[in-house]
């Protein structure tokens, strides 16, 4: 029955199932996440398998019990879910309580080289290499930011040895407004344009003529009357001792 609140309208009790928890389902507003079998189906099918069957077969679980679990039929235990995260390469705390990112890699980017091993600043894995180090995403990052680590002690005062430096990897042309801010580049060189000798960490200057730029390193040289075939701002630095806390190292 409902009752008439102060204000004169007619208000009801909400919802509720024997646990006494808010009954979402049947106020339509249940949420795939909100259930511990609904985050076992959400994970199978972001580990590629289609059907249950798929995922019953590949690891030889009892169909019936799977299915029981997934469809939330019968409650799996801490001990389960952690079978079903390992399968799944998800977290066993999201799995069963909701707690943390589904899998570890959430919030993080990729490491993708290392920088500043030479007094030329150059990057010292490939670009295109996948890695395993990870680092927590930059802030205001997009899914384009990655991070290298500085090696060495060629770019001292700008950024030290193993120091983080973030930014968005989308290998577009230099800008006007890049100029004078040190930036990550590529020299087209014509001849290895995808080699990592040719990616460096410079301030970027107005060459001679329009097309070319000169290359200032913070140790070393000024590369003259270059061209680059892309730039990208570095959008964030991590210092070296809290960069060493932040780093997670070999994830697969």
């Amino acid at each position: 029955m409902g009752s008439h609140d102060i204000d004169g309208y007619i208000t009801y009790p909400k919802p509720v199932n024997v646990s006494g928890r808010l009954n979402t389902r049947r106020l339509g507003i249940f949420s795939a996440m909100s259930e511990r079998h609904d985050r076992l189906r959400q994970a199978r099918i972001a580990s590629g398998f289609k059907t249950q069957a798929e995922a019953v077969r590949r690891f030889g679980w009892n169909p019936n019990t799977y299915k029981s679990n997934e469809n939330g039929n019968a409650p799996f235990s801490f001990d389960q879910g952690r079978e079903y995260a390992r399968a799944f390469k998800v977290n066993p705390e999201w799995l069963y309580a909701a707690s943390g990112p589904m899998r570890a890699g959430d919030g993080m980017v990729p490491i993708i080289g290392r920088v500043g091993a030479d007094t030329e600043g150059r990057v010292v894995r490939t670009l295109t290499q996948a890695a395993n180090d990870l680092a927590p995403a930059p802030t205001g990052g997009t899914s384009k930011s990655v991070a290298l680590e500085v090696d060495g002690h060629s770019m001292r005062g700008f950024a030290d040895d193993g120091a983080l430096v973030y930014f968005e990897n989308q290998h577009t042309p230099p800008t006007e407004d890049m100029l004078g801010e040190v930036v990550v580049l590529q020299v087209a060189t014509g001849e290895h344009d995808a080699d990592d000798e040719d990616v460096l960490v410079k301030r970027l200057l107005r060459g001679s003529r329009d097309g070319l730029y000169d290359l200032e390193s913070i140790v070393g040289p000024t590369m003259r009357d270059v061209q680059v075939r892309w730039a990208a701002e570095i959008i964030q630095i991590i210092p070296p001792k809290q960069a060493r806390r932040l780093i997670r190292r070999g994830y697969a």
